[in-house]
């Protein structure tokens, strides 16, 4: 149930707010809006986030691989792995 609440916060923050800002941002009546522009904007904010995370992730994945591998120097059994127990 928290991860629905997170993920639906997230959605909100990420593309409902702007858009709702966007709608009301006109101040008189001949202002419009160029639809256009704005859905590129929108998908340009959410590409670059998402790049971001990308490089995140990916780079924590290469750090954990590099880490936690077998051939590391540092690294020792876990109790279970030096009684054979699986």
């Amino acid at each position: 149930m928290g991860k629905i609440i997170v993920l639906t916060s997230l959605l909100a923050v990420l593309v409902i707010l702007p858009a709702v800002s966007v709608v009301f941002g006109a101040e008189e009546a001949h202002d419009y809006i160029n639809r256009k522009v704005e859905i590129w904007n929108l998908f340009f904010k959410m590409m670059t986030i998402a790049f971001t995370v990308g490089a995140v992730v990916s780079g924590t994945l290469i750090w954990l691989v590099w880490r936690f591998r077998e051939s590391n120097p540092k690294a020792k059994p876990t109790k279970y792995e030096e009684k054979g127990e699986w």
